[in-house]
């Protein structure tokens, strides 16, 4: 069992900031698969074979469902594999200047991204926020955070603790 630590909760981000992830994530995503469909159709014209064209029609049939259901996974794939290799940010992090941690302040294990990131599919998720936390937070101990704030407030708390102690020269 981790041990909750309120320095955490004091500095956790904004739902204004969690949203902005949410929505540049999902840009950033999309623009990834835009310059994808832009770079296949351009190659498709100078080699005049036309798969990547055919092969996007075909994808245009898959249906509803199957279009989410993928869409999930890989959107899935790039919020995990971002938070995992960067220690809790994605390109939204690093903009609105986030992280996630776990509730003890350390750095989320490998299952705890998993966890935290496949929770996103369930349906609604982004809902659980007009609570406290997420349930993707929630059920992974983690919680995104200011780190100006965090580590400002770290900072503090050692200065404190080192009033009285002697200096050596």
């Amino acid at each position: 069992m981790r041990k909750y630590l309120q320095i955490v909760d004091r500095n956790r981000a904004s739902k204004w900031k969690r949203f902005a992830n949410l929505i540049i994530d999902r840009i950033i995503f999309n623009l990834f698969f835009l310059v994808i469909g832009f770079a296949g159709a351009f190659l498709d014209r100078i080699l005049e074979q036309y798969y990547f064209t055919d092969l996007l029609i075909e994808f245009s049939e898959i249906g509803r469902l199957w279009d989410m259901l993928i869409t999930s996974i890989l959107f899935f794939t790039y919020t995990f594999l971002m938070e995992f290799f960067t220690k809790g940010r994605t390109i939204a992090k690093y903009i609105t200047g986030t992280k996630a941690i776990t509730i003890d302040g350390e750095n989320p294990t490998l299952k705890e991204y998993f966890i935290r990131n496949i929770s996103r599919i369930v349906p609604f998720d982004f809902l659980s926020f007009l609570g406290e936390n997420g349930w993707h937070d929630s059920w992974s101990d983690t919680r995104v955070i200011n780190i100006e704030k965090y580590n400002a407030e770290i900072q503090y708390k050692r200065e404190i603790e080192q009033i009285g102690n002697k200096e050596i020269a």
